[in-house]
């Protein structure tokens, strides 16, 4: 369910991958970890997921979230 190019990127020190979702492909309604507001389906957002965790790639992507991409942007 994700489109658009995934891209790295630092925050604090740490490394994350950030994936866009286009709106006709958010199909779910997610809690936003920026604001705890809703990501309604049809709203375009990003998925973003550590890089960088001492646990490992699978429990990095275990751990992702779903963010309002403005949200993501000023974090």
């Amino acid at each position: 369910m994700l489109s658009g190019f995934r891209r790295t990127e630092t925050r604090r020190g740490r490394e994350f991958s950030v994936q866009p979702v286009s709106g006709q492909r958010a199909v779910k309604q997610y809690t936003c970890p920026g604001c705890s507001g809703t990501v309604d389906p049809g709203v375009a957002h990003v998925v973003v997921w550590r890089e960088d965790g001492i646990m490992g790639p699978q429990a990095d992507l275990s751990g992702r979230r779903h963010w309002h991409t403005h949200c993501w942007r000023i974090s």
